[in-house]
């Protein structure tokens, strides 16, 4: 069992990331530029010297990591592979070598889901690729859930896009676990936390259960589509936003355009007792019901809602601060923690290709049993439902939470 993600590795300073440009791994896949980089590794794109696919190469290094974070970064790739779907970044294998896992995925050359919200504005004010784009995740999840993996770290710089936006693939297992019930407090990202997953100071053997914590996380990319912006800082009483939905659970509607059916659903996702939140099959059932996600607006000038600035009214009474994106949280292991809890299942282990200097090695997936819902983003795919962005921004509509620029991790 491996209950909390450790701390960061420190930086070997034995290799620059860029020292790795125009490497070939196998005598096959040549990493070309960095896309990103990160406390865990670097993000390479790369191409296959024999078909001139491109892919995204993960360098995950092996030099100056204890044990128990070899054990997180081997768990990241087995969990990664156990949970292949339409909707997930394909991981097509991993290579090793003496300092390094190389970890082949599939290339999304558009970049993330965060940017097309908060730049582009594609979803918002359009219905039909919002509920196009939400599907695609769920599935995802369902997928991953329907395997006993938890992702623990759904949000939009998480969601890698394609086809200008309109299918969407889950990325990024690092905090995922396959603990039906956890005492990971504080794990994830604040503004997709549930408010069981931010207890401060944990009583031992207290815990909550990670299924509804992604429904909860799910909500919030919700909002994010369908409005451009988060709900709340942080779902806690702390947070003046969030103390106004636990007294009024139709608050949501008077600080964002959404519709009366999209926030029943929302009342349902962000239901504070875990077991009478909605499930992600009632959540689906929803979502495809749900006649419209926003209503209409007076329409004011373009407005970014990463640059204007908070506001407040006279219909909410505390000051919401600017939204800072914070980094994934990994709490302290507690010191009850494996004492009392079962070991993990066994995992799947994805295929491997060995040291770099053999062969490259392809290898077919093992067929799995097809999940209940494959959202493959086509029904939605017309150009001509794109609408203006600006419709939905209302002069009075507060909080507005500003998304600062996000990095590829």
């Amino acid at each position: 069992m491996i209950p909390t993600p450790p701390a960061s590795p420190k930086p070997s300073g034995l290799c620059d990331p860029h020292d790795r440009i125009n490497l070939v791994l196998n005598d096959r896949i040549q990493l070309t530029d960095v896309l990103g980089v990160g406390a865990y590794g670097t993000v390479y794109r790369a191409r296959d010297l024999l078909t001139n696919v491109e892919y995204a190469v993960k360098a995950l290094p092996k030099v100056g990591l204890d044990e128990r974070q070899r054990r997180f970064q081997d768990r990241e790739i087995q969990l990664h592979y156990e949970c292949q779907h339409a909707n997930i970044v394909a991981l097509h294998q991993t290579l090793e070598s003496s300092d390094c896992t190389y970890v082949v995925l599939e290339y999304c050359p558009e970049g993330d889901l965060f940017t097309k919200i908060t730049e582009e504005s594609q979803y918002v004010g359009n219905d039909m690729e919002a509920r196009n784009v939400f599907l695609q995740i769920l599935s995802a999840v369902q997928h991953c859930h329907s395997r006993g993996v938890y992702h623990r770290d759904l949000k939009p710089e998480n969601v890698l896009v394609m086809n200008n936006g309109r299918t969407v693939k889950l990325a990024d297992f690092g905090l995922a676990t396959q603990e039906h019930v956890t005492s990971d407090f504080g794990c994830g990202s604040t503004f997709y936390m549930s408010p069981e997953n931010q207890d401060p100071n944990p009583q031992p053997f207290s815990c909550y259960a990670s299924a509804p914590n992604d429904v909860w996380s799910l909500g919030v990319i919700l909002v994010n589509l369908t409005c451009g912006r988060n709900p709340w800082k942080r779902a806690s009483l702390e947070d003046p936003t969030f103390r106004a939905f636990r007294k009024n659970k139709n608050f949501l509607k008077t600080i964002l355009p959404i519709s009366g059916d999209l926030n029943r659903v929302l009342q349902r996702i962000f239901e504070i007792e875990p077991e009478r939140r909605i499930t992600l099959d009632e959540l689906y059932t929803a979502i495809l019901q749900c006649r419209s996600f926003t209503k209409q607006a007076t329409i004011s000038p373009p407005e970014s809602p990463i640059e204007r600035a908070v506001q407040t009214t006279t219909a909410f009474d505390g000051a919401v601060p600017r939204l800072d994106l914070p980094a994934q949280q990994y709490p302290q292991q507690p010191s009850h923690f494996g004492k009392y809890y079962p070991a993990q299942q066994a995992l799947y282990t994805p295929p491997s290709s060995g040291q770099c200097s053999p062969q490259q090695s392809s290898y077919p997936f093992p067929s799995k049993a097809a999940p209940s819902y494959q959202y493959p983003g086509t029904a939605f795919a017309q150009d001509q439902f794109r609408r203006c962005a600006q419709a939905l921004f209302q002069t009075n509509l507060v909080p507005q939470h500003a998304w600062p620029q996000a990095s590829y991790w």
